[in-house]
């Protein structure tokens, strides 16, 4: 088992959004899903509600455990897949519950902006508002769907070489999931990346917000207003990233 213990309030919104999903999500996914077993609630000092999970095998998706980045991501793009196909009737919508993921990311536009002047002259402004603005003038027409909202190597389990079980569903919903795009350039590239597109069949309006999102989560982190130093250096590789995306298919 895991026990899971939210660090801030508005991490506690997401544990009885869990108990409610997860178990009706599970039987219609490729791959395991944390299956919740208890809620705890406020005692001893601690103010919120807590979880327990059954113990899922695997380790967390660092890049030196992936065998075949190309098939990790061709099984990534079919789970995320498979969970937009679940019927997301009375779903979870953008909210508190998770940062607004499923949103417009008009939500984060005083912040992206914020992070963009704050590194003027260190980033190309030019290509980096064209990426945002693009991101921004691209808004999701579609039905909402379910979406993970944190895709990431962390969120992501690994055994013996290939993608095994997908965690953390605490930032999901329904909604726009451009925002599971991230990962297109926080972890693949080159082949795997060609890949992943191909096999996630979006429309190039859902990329450009995808690429919006990636984009907004580096700046921010670039400019120092996460407090995340651990992810600084990626967050410049990933800026490096998303404009030679945009620019190549401009």
């Amino acid at each position: 088992m895991t026990v899971r213990l939210p660090s801030a309030a508005a991490y506690s919104l997401q544990v009885e959004k869990e108990h409610r999903w997860l178990p009706k999500l599970a039987p219609l996914l490729p791959l395991p899903i944390p299956a919740p077993l208890a809620m705890g609630v406020p005692a001893e000092g601690y103010p919120w509600h807590w979880s327990i999970y059954g113990w899922i095998e695997g380790e967390t998706a660092k890049r030196e455990r992936i065998a075949d980045l190309p098939q990790f991501a061709a099984d990534l793009a079919g789970f995320l897949t498979a969970l937009k196909r679940v019927d997301p009737t009375g779903g979870p919508v953008a909210g508190a519950h998770n940062f607004y993921r499923g949103g417009p990311l008009t939500i984060y536009d005083g912040e992206a902006r914020q992070a963009i002047e704050a590194l003027r002259g260190r980033i190309d402004m030019l290509a980096v508002g064209a990426v945002w603005e693009a991101a921004l003038a691209a808004a999701w027409q579609g039905p909402p769907v379910w979406f993970h909202g944190d895709v990431a190597w962390g969120n992501l389990l690994v055994d013996d070489g290939r993608l095994s079980a997908v965690i953390d569903f605490g930032t999901s919903g329904v909604g726009d999931p451009s925002c599971d795009l991230a990962i297109t350039w926080t972890l693949f590239e080159g082949r795997s990346r060609e890949v992943f597109r191909a096999a996630i069949a979006v429309d190039d309006a859902t990329w450009a917000r995808g690429r919006g999102w990636a984009l907004w989560k580096a700046l921010i982190t670039a400019a120092g207003l996460t407090g995340n130093q651990s992810e600084f250096d990626q967050s410049w590789r990933v800026i490096d990233a998303v404009l030679a995306d945009h620019r190549d298919r401009h």
